[in-house]
């Protein structure tokens, strides 16, 4: 091929994907450029933003003042225990999923799936409904001879539903790793000897890493920046950094530091991701002999 038709190959390859980039662009990169803009705004509260002067103090407070570590140490927590229960529950589920045959993986995966064609604001609701003073919950213990357990607005209901809610994205990721996964090699060395934990070890676990990795970074990201369940069953004692943000939009009005609260949390969210992923891609490589 001569260096005159790679060349327009080329030129037709990145003629086809702009439509992708604009989309991309106008939707993602301006907004994010806009934010950070945003956040180096002066803000003051009788005149609001101030767009033509410039300054650090949101990112001054956001370093010294302790409230906001409070905040940020909150949220990183319950994403990370969040992921860990993800990870505990989803994966053996999804393997029990990937070894089921017809008809019952097809119903299994949509009882799996089912949960996100409804609204996170309805299942928030719902869990509501089930955690509160007088819920369902709560019911059943004092039928029981017990008393009411506040579970509402604590750390508890939140996890439980952003477990709820960020299950299918840990499953259907390890779920599509395993179809990859030949079920004669766990045969061939069952065959030979080896016990089952050891057939996990080495067989399973290698191919499941990759699924894993997806997942647990597509939950970490969700939980870390998750607004409906936190607002709605950690009420307005148990922030997280997004109930924070739409604070300070909202209630504040101070939009440079709800901005600048914004940014932080997405370099945070970045650095934690890429360093798991580094990790977790360094250990599978070095499982593979790489």
């Amino acid at each position: 091929m001569s260096g005159a038709s790679v060349l327009r190959d080329t030129g037709r390859g990145y003629l086809l994907s702009t439509p992708a980039l604009a989309l991309f662009v106008g939707l993602l990169v301006l907004p994010l450029l806009l934010t950070l803009v945003l956040s180096f705004n002066v803000f003051d509260y009788e005149v609001g933003v101030k767009g033509d002067a410039w300054t650090f103090a949101q990112y001054v407070n956001l370093v010294t003042d302790s409230y906001f570590y409070e905040i940020f140490l909150r949220t990183f927590w319950i994403s990370a225990l969040v992921t860990l229960l993800c990870v505990v529950i989803g994966v053996p589920e999804a393997y029990i999923l990937s070894r089921m045959g017809t008809p019952w993986r097809s119903i299994f995966l949509i009882l799996i799936l089912t949960p996100l064609l409804i609204s996170v604001v309805v299942r928030a609701f719902g869990w509501s409904l089930l955690l509160g003073a007088d819920g369902l919950v709560n019911q059943a213990i004092q039928a029981l001879g017990g008393r009411p357990v506040k579970m509402l607005y604590t750390p508890f209901a939140v996890i439980l539903a952003l477990v709820h809610v960020m299950l299918p994205f840990m499953i259907i990721p390890v779920w599509t790793s395993l179809q990859k996964l030949d079920a004669s090699a766990e045969q061939a060395a069952l065959s030979l000897g080896a016990t089952q934990a050891k057939v996990m070890r080495l067989v399973v676990l290698p191919q499941v890493l990759p699924g894993v990795l997806s997942g647990t970074l597509i939950v970490f990201g969700l939980s870390a920046s998750s607004f409906a369940i936190p607002g709605l069953l950690g009420g307005r004692r148990l922030k997280m950094v997004a109930t924070v943000v739409y604070d300070q939009y909202l209630s504040e009005l101070n939009w440079p530091m709800g901005a600048a609260i914004a940014v932080a949390l997405l370099l945070i969210n970045l650095l934690v991701m890429l360093s798991w992923n580094r990790l977790v891609e360094g250990r599978y490589k070095k499982s593979l002999g790489e």
